[in-house]
């Protein structure tokens, strides 16, 4: 999943974090109470609104900082953009929706750079800050702990839909809220806590961050389907057939780490390994303060966070969909 692994590329004591971990960003430490969180991230139209599709890859940019427990300062724009086939103001309101993001996020935009390409595409270079001590990773999940995930899935499946004109405005909407809003008030009540892991969800989908999550350590996490939170449509456009290529290629990589009990539905199966788009944070906590971070993350307006599973010893690691 990460191929920059196989990069033969040798970190300095000052990094602690690189992209060896498959991390969701990298941390450089510039002194004993201060570090760098810095990450990138585009991608392609999921929308046909210029001004909708710049907020979602805003959204989506800032929250791998956000996933790391860090603070995003900075950001530069990256554009690819197709000069024979739209016009400036297309790309004057991208840019407008970004820094809109931006704006509500407290992140100062600096520049950037663009191209001219085939194909439109728009995203962002993060920096964030934070306290060496306090980085939270990707790994590190511990018997007994509880996984909380704040955002609803299924925005691959929806945005499928979304390309073939499938869909009415009652799935169109909570589709799009979804992806324009950010992980911040999530990401400031987990620093709250003993966060043993976290993650945000995107386009590996749940299981492969889960892949990524479990790594060599001997556990086993086990999901309850019905617990997790899913987009309005999603089980309609599943069933109709509106899958995303991506989803099949998370189904074959992921597939061996993962064992699916004959009583989960098919839908459910295709929202497992659905690639996201600016997803939740998953996160990692003992299941005595679970309840209480749930509670925490209801009160403030994320009312999609769920409970979804747990995590148990286990001879080597693994994902059970129940």
């Amino acid at each position: 999943m990460n191929a920059m692994k196989n990069v033969p590329v040798t970190f300095g004591e000052n990094v602690l974090v690189g992209f060896d971990t498959g991390d969701d960003a990298g941390v450089f430490k510039i002194s004993d109470d201060l570090a760098l969180v810095q990450s990138v991230d585009f991608f392609t139209p999921i929308v046909d609104d210029p001004f909708i599709f710049g907020q979602i890859a805003a959204a989506n940019s800032l929250s791998d900082i956000y996933a790391m427990g860090g603070e995003p300062v900075t950001a530069m724009n990256i554009v690819a953009f197709p000069l024979k086939k739209f016009t400036l103001d297309i790309l004057s309101e991208i840019l407008r929706g970004g820094l809109d993001i931006l704006n509500s996020a407290g992140v100062q935009l600096l520049g950037g750079h663009s191209i001219e390409d085939n194909e439109l595409k728009y995203g962002l270079s993060v920096t964030g800050k934070i306290h060496p001590k306090k980085i939270i990773k990707n790994v590190g999940l511990k018997d007994g702990d509880a996984l909380i995930l704040t955002k609803a899935l299924g925005t691959g499946i929806i945005g499928t839909a979304v390309k073939a004109q499938m869909i009415d405005d009652d799935v169109l909407t909570p589709f799009i809220k979804s992806m324009i809003t950010l992980n911040r008030q999530a990401a400031q009540i987990m620093k709250q806590y003993d966060i043993s892991a976290c993650t945000d969800i995107t386009g590996f989908g749940l299981a492969g961050h889960l892949m990524e999550m479990a790594g060599n350590d001997k556990i086993e996490i086990a999901i309850e389907s019905r617990q997790l939170p899913i987009l309005p449509g999603v089980k309609d456009c599943s069933e109709t057939g509106l899958i995303p290529a991506g989803l099949y290629r998370n189904k074959e990589f992921a597939a061996h780490f993962c064992s699916i009990d004959k009583s989960v539905e098919q839908y459910i199966e295709d929202i497992i390994f659905d690639p996201q788009t600016s997803g939740g944070l998953l996160m990692g906590i003992t299941h005595k303060k679970a309840a209480r971070l749930l509670k925490e993350l209801h009160s403030s307006g994320i009312n999609d966070a769920r409970i979804i599973g747990k995590i148990s010893s286990a001879e080597k690691p693994g994902l059970k969909i129940i």
